[in-house]
């Protein structure tokens, strides 16, 4: 939860002013919903933001009614996004957000014609007790259960629990173990597997991105606090593009 009209601004007007006008790789911001409008006004009065799409935080599983305080896919899609997070660890661990529940998420966006970046992860006790596979495979196949043959239309993320926001990371080896793991389970579920994209989301940064990058499963990143760091994210990109 960051963000204020005065840092997103000086945030995207950096990005812009470093950005090349036809990067070779996508880039997406996913901000605060209440910022939405915001971010879509600097797109349109910056031109180096132009291939910068645009993403929420999180979407409701519920497509209208009752449900104060949430935010359909189809709101979402009114304020331009292309993508949105979901089943984000700080969701699963906060909000008590069940696999379920996260599948419904993403087959909600989809409905709507949004990007579910549908994050999976394992805690350190979870790693610790040697059940990293068994827990991104059980997560993941509930997305796949309820969304079917539109599985292809997802992105999938890895963050590991343990090294989001503590300056840990996994290697570029046990980064790629994974992203593997979960590449071979979207092949057996798709024969448009090649079309999806899984990123790493555990505290890449602008030192380490190239070596995780280089890796053959790890097709981008999912960045948190180096997102908030423009000359960071920007050397992030830039490895991106390699």
């Amino acid at each position: 939860m960051n963000g204020s009209l005065a840092a997103n601004e000086a945030l995207l007007t950096a990005l812009a002013g470093g950005l090349d006008k036809s990067p070779s790789c996508e880039i997406a911001v996913c901000v605060p919903a209440c910022y939405l409008p915001q971010v879509q006004a600097l797109k349109l009065t910056h031109s180096g933001l132009a291939a910068v799409e645009v993403g929420g935080q999180d979407v409701s599983a519920h497509a209208s009614g009752a449900y104060t305080g949430e935010l359909s896919a189809d709101m979402l899609k009114d304020l331009g996004c292309r993508y949105v997070i979901v089943g984000h660890s700080e969701r699963r661990q906060y909000h008590a957000e069940t696999d379920a529940l996260v599948a419904d998420k993403a087959r909600s966006a989809l409905a709507a014609g949004i990007t579910p970046i549908v994050c999976v992860g394992e805690t350190l006790d979870e790693r610790e007790a040697g059940r990293t596979e068994e827990v991104v495979k059980r997560q993941l196949a509930a997305v796949i259960h309820a969304n079917g043959h539109c599985i292809s239309e997802v992105v999938v993320a890895y963050e590991p629990v343990w090294a989001i926001g503590t300056g840990k990371t996994a290697s570029p080896e046990e980064a790629q173990a994974v992203h593997a793991v979960l590449r071979a389970q979207l092949k057996a579920a798709t024969d448009q597997s090649a079309r999806i994209k899984i990123l790493y989301g555990g505290s890449m940064n602008a030192a380490n991105a190239a070596t995780l990058l280089a890796q053959p499963d790890i097709d981008g990143g999912l960045i948190g606090g180096a997102s908030l760091k423009p000359q960071d994210f920007l050397k992030i990109i830039a490895a991106a593009q390699v």
